[in-house]
């Protein structure tokens, strides 16, 4: 029997005193955006805050991190089988989901620096290690499966030649080599992590005509100038070196063979694309170093000095090199070759006759560099606590009104490359989705933190407001508090007028008047969904100091001495995770707040307008500030629509609502990227992670091509347009 909110308090209430409320829950809001009536699926939420368990989440998380799981290995198929049974054990129609993707493999890295004379200086890369005799050591650092520190989607590749130290290998940074004079055509670079996508760091190197790249962690950023090293304390020890991939990203994410079609294990070997040059991936070679091995390169460079902003925490002077006192040979090679990897992939139907093929999905990714406790192991296992609830629910008679699908992806690190797969095999429920939850690190520390489309901004407030913090109060109360304390000791000067597209970006008066909830980007599972898709997506996690990013020290040992010791907030988030999938089930209409989106639209132009102007910048905004204007205003209305509507079916409201957001994308594509099509929110060409507002025209600025930037404004008007039209079509 089918059992919704309404009619089913009687059947969940033996589960909310079998269960004994355990841990104290917030109280239940009185109203929530989203419902004509509250009382019912609060008791819901109860029912289901009462069942995630911190002990089992602290199971799950053991059992996971037990090996090292790279996406393809057999170690990796088997935390597959480990979600799936769990996913079957709740009640979801479960399946494992496999595709045919390109990947390489390291066979052999080899790193050596000569001075002087030929003088060697280091060879390595240097086993990751720490002395086991000092707080503990480290249990899991020799495990013969651990793959070599490695970057994918890097070539093979035999080079030796001067070496030139590029700071962060931003734009700006080889830009500003450009104008000293220094020229990396022909040199290897040596790069820091941090800033950008480590990808764009590799793409903007090779435009320049670098023949490699050694990015590595500088102790400044991840390391002891943070804190204690790990074991004795959560930062980066100094032969700890953090992997990755370095797809070009920004240019599209999945699997490179396949671009824009799923790469299914009986797909045509005709229709993938298997000529580098044409896929989203480098021609130069490129690999992560810990600080240990990079520091000997640095000392040894010469000529000028950095500039001195540039300068990291390594304790010597830094220079810009590229005059042969140093000389690095890098030896990669790399076996490249289709590999199987598998999504998990469960189910629960929905009820609703208008609007059960709704779908809301939801999905965390399992696979890891090494052992991937905090990421993505930590999202994992909240996310299997979430699925315990859901499935405590489903025994007591419960069922949603929209189809829930829950995802565990696999090779995310790789490149988004599970997920990516799997939308692109499905865009055409995907038309009619009406939201895709992400949690990727779940817990690294104490801090919640959450990025979303501006339409679902109140809506996780609103989720955070109903679930108890293990620090006091609601989470929402201890976010709030975190972000005020943030903001307290960062007081200072008034700072200089932003000079990048990504400074203006962060410098810009948020709309909000709340909590601040970040923008999304890329460098997660929600990019294919919302980017290329059109999902309206939220990205969760809570944060705190985590050094050991992508490392093989990113471990249960690791876990449980620095981030959850008691698994505490993994239960934490399994609540999040899972009310933001119950409310957006179950809602009356859709939770989206067009009021606050049009706002921000509206803020992003302003900013955009004055970047333009200070670059001397003839454009014509009035098409899309008439169009912002005509957005802002529909979604004022349709936000009053909303908190007016009172019980009965809203299908039709819901479907406007939703293809308001899909009217957001732009068919054409952004300017030399098309596989994103979002007008409103992408990753930047040049930032790979961080995300671009109003990206095709600030890129346009950025890129100094006033016809290009007029052009993309057009397109933006045009698709506000679109949107604002479906919007002033809604009515009570």
């Amino acid at each position: 029997m089918s059992l919704r909110p309404s009619a089913c308090q009687a059947v969940l209430l033996p589960l909310l005193f079998a269960a004994g409320l355990a841990a104290a829950q917030a109280p239940a809001p009185t109203h929530v955006f989203g419902y004509t009536d509250f009382s019912a699926q609060a008791k819901l939420d109860a029912a289901f805050q009462a069942v995630p368990d911190a002990a089992l989440a602290g199971q799950h998380l053991k059992i996971l991190t037990a090996e090292p799981h790279w996406a393809s290995s057999p170690e990796d198929k088997k935390t597959a089988d480990y979600v799936a049974q769990k996913f079957r054990d709740a009640g979801l129609k479960t399946e494992i989901v496999p595709f045919s993707v390109y990947l390489n493999k390291p066979i052999k890295i080899e790193i050596e620096a000569f001075g002087a004379g030929g003088k060697k200086l280091m060879s390595g890369p240097t086993p990751e290690h720490v002395d086991p005799t000092a707080y503990g050591g480290d249990p899991f650092q020799d495990d013969p499966r651990v793959l070599p520190a490695f970057n994918g989607s890097s070539p093979s590749g035999d080079v030796t030649t001067d070496v030139i130290y590029a700071n962060f290998g931003t734009l700006a940074d080889f830009k500003k080599l450009a104008e000293l004079g220094i020229s990396v055509k022909g040199k290897i670079v040596i790069v820091r992590y941090g800033a950008n996508f480590r990808g764009v760091k590799v793409m903007i190197a090779q435009q320049y005509g670098a023949v490699g790249v050694l990015i590595y962690s500088d102790p400044a950023d991840d390391g002891y100038t943070r804190g204690d090293m790990y074991p004795r304390g959560p930062w980066r020890p100094e032969t700890a070196v953090q992997r990755g991939s370095v797809q070009f990203l920004p240019i599209y994410a999945g699997d490179p063979s396949t671009p824009g079609i799923a790469a299914t294990l009986d797909l045509d070997p005709a229709k993938r694309v298997m000529d580098p040059a044409k896929m989203n991936q480098p021609s130069i070679p490129t690999n992560p170093l810990s600080y240990k091995d990079a520091s000997p390169i640095l000392q040894a460079l010469d000529g000028p000095e950095s500039p001195r902003e540039w300068q990291g925490a390594l304790p010597f002077t830094y220079h810009l090199g590229g005059t042969g006192a140093v000389k690095v040979h890098m030896h990669l090679e790399q076996e490249y070759k289709l590999r199987t990897i598998w999504d998990v992939v469960g189910s629960i139907d929905g009820t609703d006759p208008a609007e059960k093929d709704n779908w809301v999905v939801a999905g965390n990714h399992r696979d890891a560099w090494v052992y991937g406790a905090v990421d993505p192991n930590s999202g994992t296992a909240a996310m299997l606590e979430t699925v315990h609830g859901l499935g405590a629910l489903l025994k007591q008679g419960w069922k949603p009104k929209h189809r829930i699908v829950i995802c565990s992806w696999d090779a995310e690190e790789e490149g988004l490359v599970g997920s990516t797969e799997w939308v692109e095999a499905h865009m055409a429920p995907l038309a009619n989705t009406v939201a895709y939850f992400n949690t990727d690190v779940g817990v690294s520390g104490p801090n919640f933190t959450a990025s979303a489309v501006p339409s679902l901004k109140v809506f996780v407030r609103d989720v955070t407001q109903e679930v108890s913090s293990p620090r006091g109060g609601t989470v929402y109360d201890q976010w709030k508090k975190d972000q005020a304390e943030e903001a307290a000791a960062r007081r200072g000067p008034a700072p200089a007028a932003p000079a990048s597209l990504l400074d203006a970006m962060h410098a810009h008066a948020n709309a909000e008047t709340d909590i601040r909830i970040g923008t999304l980007g890329s460098g997660s599972d929600f990019t294919p969904f919302f980017q290329h898709a059109g999902v309206p997506s939220t990205d969760i996690g809570s944060d705190g100091p985590y050094g050991v990013y992508h490392s093989v020290f990113d471990n249960y040992n690791w876990f449980i001495k620095n981030a959850d010791p008691t698994f505490v907030f993994e239960q934490q988030q399994a609540r999040v995770f899972g009310l933001e999938i119950l409310h957006m089930a179950d809602a009356d209409f859709l939770p989206y707040d067009y009021k606050l989106y049009g706002t921000e639209v509206a803020s992003y132009l302003d900013a955009a307008e004055k970047r333009a102007r200070d670059t001397h910048m003839k454009l014509d905004f009035s098409s899309a500030d008439a169009a912002a204007k005509r957005f802002a205003a529909a979604g004022a209305h349709v936000y009053a629509v909303q908190t007016a509507a009172t019980p009965g079916s809203h299908a039709g409201l819901n479907a406007a609502l939703r293809k308001a957001e899909s009217a957001l994308l732009t068919d054409a594509g952004l300017p030399h990227r098309p596989w994103y099509r979002h007008v409103i929110y992408d990753p930047g060409e040049f930032t790979g992670y961080a995300a671009v507002v109003i990206p095709g025209v600030n890129e346009g600025i950025d890129a100094e091509d006033a016809a290009r930037a007029q052009e993309q404004i057009a397109i933006l008007a045009d698709a506000l347009n679109r949107s604002a039209v479906i919007l002033e079509g809604i009515t009570k």
